[in-house]
């Protein structure tokens, strides 16, 4: 099949590409390399055809009508929750008539499905655990709402036409490529820090849970979405929470060594466990996790040693 990957030089978006031409596929990109989120050079797949443009320019169509691919994967996105807090104009700018812009090309090219990186950040506060798929969406961010009505657009774009979709809504995803600055994963950060011998911080009283899924099984995920789960938003995580403190103590032991923390207040808004049901990605994608969160922070962690230690370009 033909794949087009939106945001494909992307920590998440460029595993995806690596999984797609892997499994056979021919695979193009498209990422504009905005320097406040994850795009690398580095990260693309040489067997990848790049175009660099924004998902929101009028061009997109030509990209579309050239390559027509069977099959788009929709990565791009404006990703930082405090971006869309700040200028909740240039979230939906990006995330709502970006989308919108891909999504008209791909019904005028006759495009057969859409696969979308939704969030669980479409829920909010959980009102119980694990989530479910039929958990409330009450998100408390511009960017889950956006994330949110963005599955609107799909079902909207769906029912009207022949294009079919698969929404994966996903945990807290971590692994190699992650960039360790900004908003990055709390996995990326402390790996690079420890690393470098830096103290790190830790909120509130570091016993708060996330669902941490690696970024491989991730793509495992996109991949079996191809053919499967049609019409459906399926959590992607691994239904198991892990405490930063836990976090901690599993990053020092991988890396050999240890430093300092620096105790900080509760940071507004966060939410002190949250952990998802992936029944679903089971029964309808084929789909569960696969990677051990100790193997995950040791390929991690490699990863950065490593780029710590390449020269420059």
């Amino acid at each position: 099949m033909r794949i087009l990957v939106t945001g494909g030089a992307g920590f998440i978006g460029s595993h995806i590409v690596d999984a797609f031409v892997a499994a056979g596929h021919e695979v193009a990109v498209v990422d504009s390399f905005w320097s406040q989120g994850g795009g690398r050079r580095a990260n693309l797949n040489p067997k990848a055809t790049l175009h660099e443009l924004d998902i929101r320019d009028a061009k997109l169509i030509d990209v579309f009508t050239g390559f027509r691919p069977h099959i788009v994967s929709h990565h791009a996105a404006q990703h930082s929750v405090s971006i869309s807090t700040k200028d909740p104009f240039y979230d939906a700018d990006v995330n709502v008539r970006g989308l919108l812009n891909v999504l008209t090309a791909a019904d005028k090219t006759s495009v057969k499905k859409v696969i979308f990186a939704s969030s669980a950040a479409t829920y909010g506060a959980p009102q119980y655990l694990p989530i479910d798929e039929v958990h409330p969406q009450v998100p408390q961010s511009p960017y889950g709402i956006t994330k949110m009505v963005a599955e609107h657009y799909l079902r909207y774009f769906c029912t009207a036409g022949t294009m079919r979709f698969t929404a994966l809504r996903y945990g807290n995803v971590y692994g190699p490529r992650q960039d360790p600055n900004g908003e990055a994963g709390v996995i990326a950060i402390f790996s690079e820090q420890i690393l470098k011998g830096s103290p790190i911080r830790i909120d509130w009283d570091g016993e708060q849970q996330k669902d941490y899924v690696y970024v491989g099984d991730v793509a495992a995920a996109n991949v079996q979405a191809l053919e499967r789960a049609d019409a459906e938003a399926i959590n992607i995580g691994t239904a198991v929470g892990t405490s930063v403190n836990e976090l901690h103590r599993l990053i020092a032991r991988a890396v050999g060594r240890d430093v300092d923390v620096v105790a900080a207040a509760k940071r507004p808004g966060d939410v002190y466990r949250c952990i998802f049901a992936v029944e679903k990605a089971d029964r309808e994608l084929g789909w569960k996790p696969k990677t051990d969160l100790v193997a995950g922070i040791a390929t991690t962690t490699n990863y950065f040693r490593s780029a710590s230690t390449a020269p420059s370009a």
